[in-house]
């Protein structure tokens, strides 16, 4: 029976690819009952339905994971500064490279997204095994060449992002040991990412808000030493992060076996392997660099701010941790857009597309503008509660009130990314954060710096922000509204 109702799709799938008359309601009926007949590991969630409920629905798990991933690292930040303004200066340079490598796990993560979504929106079962199994070996080579040249490298390169003296004593200490918690970064990003191809966020939302709250939990007890752990300090909150981390990759691993079912344990023949790594990379090399953009900008930009002194260097770290606070909602839509995306194109659905774009963007409007409010009436307090020094609190304060007016339009170039990225466009989105980040926000940041001092690096990031975001727009208007492939 299985056999029958699997063909049957098949020929429904084939039917309804060359039969361009079915529009309209008629066209959103055959794909609801095409996704009724198949088995439920083929069907393509996000091909039909009301498209505003439905991003609605995917978001909220997706956002309260963001907001276990924001909590995390402020977590970390909190009780770090807790300890001193040297530590909570290390944390703020540590903080480009580990978003270094997580912005390689986010890129690989969104290739195999990408890939698998659109084959499930073609009904390719057999290809999205494939592929799930081969994007989880992908990470092994990366997280061995990361996390050995990441240990011989971190000397000279926190060096040269401008830290010295004790405070570089305290970024070895965290670092040694985040580095060796590399695979707990990679192989779980990627893992969540399968997992949201399939249509389902809830599932990796609460992976990622569990992790989050046993973070919360081990992080005074490590750093503080209550009870029966020792004082560690700053090493302990590296392996709070550690030890979390790998409990994620596991309930990541445990999901795609036993739940979604689409990880085969045989070995790989040499070509097959081969395909696939080549569809996911021509995705994950681009989205991998458009987010490695962001962390080798900050860190250049963290360079500019650390001639203003430590204290600078700590105010920028806590704003830009609150800022991710700010955008996690975006954040969450954007990673929802990209499945959502590539099984509506891989099931001919481009109008749904269009249709989620153009709700996307108002919504971005509105909440950049709700987050400015927020942080003019609240900044100064939320600065309070990481640190008391005045210069720390200043100047997370000057950030948050000239940034936070262009997150607005820094969300249309978030989702505008995601969508692009679904559509397999990946150049064009990492040609808009290029341009943001290395084109606008560090140039701008430099001449700001010579104007207006430490004031002027962040009129440079909003400018930078308001640019890109009309730019992702014409883009989009280019690729994906008036494309016709």
């Amino acid at each position: 029976m299985k056999w029958i109702l699997a063909k049957y799709s098949d020929c429904l799938s084939n039917t309804l690819s060359t039969y361009s008359a079915v529009t309209g309601n008629n066209r959103e009926r055959v794909f609801a009952e095409r996704n009724r007949l198949m088995p439920a590991a083929r069907r393509a969630k996000l091909t039909s339905g009301k498209i505003l409920p439905q991003l609605i629905r995917l978001t909220i798990p997706m956002m309260a994971g963001m907001v276990g991933m924001v909590v995390f690292n402020l977590v970390d930040t909190f009780y770090i500064g807790q300890l001193g303004a040297e530590q909570l200066a290390a944390m703020g340079y540590t903080f480009p490279v580990v978003m270094f490598i997580t912005s390689i796990s986010i890129g690989l993560g969104m290739g195999a997204s990408a890939v698998i979504s659109n084959e499930i929106g073609k009904g390719s079962i057999e290809k999205v095994r494939h592929l799930a199994t081969n994007s989880l070996l992908l990470g092994l080579p990366v997280v061995a060449l990361f996390a050995l040249a990441g240990l011989l490298t971190i000397d000279p390169l926190f060096r040269l992002l401008g830290a010295d003296g004790v405070t570089l004593s305290y970024i070895k200490q965290y670092m040694e040991i985040w580095y060796l918690g590399v695979p707990f970064v990679v192989i779980p990003m990627i893992g969540n990412n399968i997992i949201r191809a399939t249509g389902d966020m809830k599932t990796p939302g609460l992976i990622m808000l569990s992790i989050a709250v046993l973070n919360c939990i081990l992080d005074p007890l490590l750093i503080f030493g209550i009870g029966p752990f020792p004082r560690m300090g700053i090493a302990g909150g590296a392996i709070a992060t550690l030890f979390t981390r790998a409990v994620g990759m596991s309930l990541a691993f445990t999901v795609l076996v036993k739940k979604e079912k689409i990880i085969r344990f045989v070995v790989p023949k040499a070509r097959e392997l081969i395909e696939s790594w080549k569809k996911i990379l021509f995705i994950g090399i681009p989205a991998g660099l458009a987010k490695l953009i962001i962390p080798l900008s900050m860190g250049m930009v963290t360079r500019i701010v650390s001639e203003y002194g430590n204290n600078a260097v700590a105010g920028f770290g806590v704003a830009t941790r609150l800022e991710a606070l700010a955008m996690m909602l975006l954040m969450a839509l954007s990673t929802v857009l990209v499945p959502f995306t590539g099984q509506n194109i891989g099931a001919g659905r481009r109008d749904r597309v269009l249709k989620a774009l153009k709700v996307s963007y108002i919504f971005s409007l509105v909440w950049g503008g709700i987050m400015f409010v927020l942080f003019l009436l609240t900044g100064k307090f939320m600065a309070g509660l990481f640190n008391e020094s005045p210069d720390i609190v200043s100047t997370v304060v000057v950030y948050l009130n000239i940034v936070s007016i262009s997150y607005g339009f820094q969300g249309i170039l978030i989702v505008s990314s995601a969508v692009l990225n679904g559509k397999r466009k990946p150049i064009h989105s990492a040609f808009l954060s290029l341009s943001r980040m290395f084109v606008l926000y560090v140039p701008l940041a430099v001449i700001g710096s010579k104007l207006f001092a430490l004031k002027g690096i962040f009129i440079g990031a909003s400018i930078a922000n308001f640019a890109a975001g009309v730019l992702s727009l014409y883009i989009v208007y280019r690729q994906v509204v008036r494309s016709q492939d």
